[in-house]
């Protein structure tokens, strides 16, 4: 244990709860992780180093931000934690009072939902490449470098494809999700469990599996097994197309999964035979699934549309 940072244990987080009146809420995701082991574990993955912000979201009680401020000592690195829960954001600042006091200063709790942060001045489209503009709601004060989160597993995709797409200053992250989650975003071309979650996700970074999480280190203790994801940022492939024009591209051709791209493109570009002629002009097989192509065959794909 670094000196001025006291882990929570499983008596300490039921004890935290049980004060604030807080039962763990199935419909936010809330598992709280109650062993120091793997909250370590994932604060060693993030490695917070000087001149980092690192950003949690969903800290719950503080376990995790207890050991990334632990794995911060020694640096200037600061942890802004984006909380939905009002009554947990409350408690945060208390928590990290009473067992971190040397490095509290560099702890900034923030009531919200991760859907809808930014950097400060900022809108976007939403990340998934669909619906209607939406305007960020909560600027951060600092400029996230880093993710550390353990997920709610209905919304883990969505809130890590947002926050790349929302934060240009994230480099790097590790996320704790459910299993089949990890699997999927770390998945590449021709895997069974390559879907549009890895495509899109591959559009901004590179992800890698960084090991298995047991159900008992949870309370409640889920229904499902969980796994570490880590990712490092990199540049999209180069082209004219846009962001959501690829990820128009991704949505079709994994909406109709079974068929051809001829077929499942077909509504996208307004036929069959039209998706067959920029299939080809893109230098990509109209017979082929969307499970066989890479990030950089959709973005042709997106870009040949564009051409007259």
């Amino acid at each position: 244990m670094t000196a001025g940072v006291r882990l929570l244990g499983a008596g300490d987080i039921r004890d935290i709860a049980g004060r604030l009146g807080v039962r763990p809420a199935k419909r936010l995701g809330q598992n709280f992780v109650v062993e120091q082991g793997s909250v370590r574990r994932i604060a060693a993955l993030a490695a917070p180093r000087d001149g980092d912000v690192v950003l949690e979201v969903g800290p719950g009680l503080g376990s995790l931000t207890l050991a990334l401020l632990e794995a911060s000592a020694g640096t200037d690195a600061r942890l802004v934690a984006v909380e939905i829960d009002p009554a947990l954001a409350a408690e945060l600042p208390r928590t990290v009072a009473d067992r971190a006091q040397d490095v509290a200063g560099q702890f900034l709790a923030v009531q919200a939902d991760a859907l809808h942060v930014g950097p400060s001045g900022s809108a976007h489209k939403p990340a998934d490449g669909g619906g209607r503009d939406r305007e960020i709601t909560v600027e951060l004060p600092w400029a996230p470098t880093v993710l550390a989160a353990n997920l709610p597993y209905n919304v883990a995709v969505p809130v890590v494809l947002h926050l790349l797409a929302a934060l240009p200053s994230l480099e790097r992250g590790v996320v704790m999700v459910q299993a089949e989650v990890a699997d999927r975003m770390c998945a590449g071309p021709g895997s069974r469990v390559y879907g549009a979650p890895s495509a899109k996700l591959a559009w901004f970074a590179a992800a890698r599996p960084a090991g298995v999480v047991p159900r008992s280190v949870f309370w409640p203790v889920p229904n499902v097994d969980s796994k570490l994801v880590t990712f490092t940022r990199r540049d999209p492939p180069p082209t004219s197309a846009s962001r959501q024009e690829v990820f128009a591209v991704i949505d079709a051709a994994f909406g109709q999964r079974r068929k051809t791209l001829r077929a499942a493109l077909a509504g996208w570009a307004g036929s069959p035979a039209e998706a067959e002629r920029l299939l080809r002009a893109a230098c990509v097989d109209p017979g082929a699934r969307g499970e066989s192509l890479g990030i950089a065959e959709f973005a042709r794909v997106a870009e040949a549309s564009r051409l007259p």
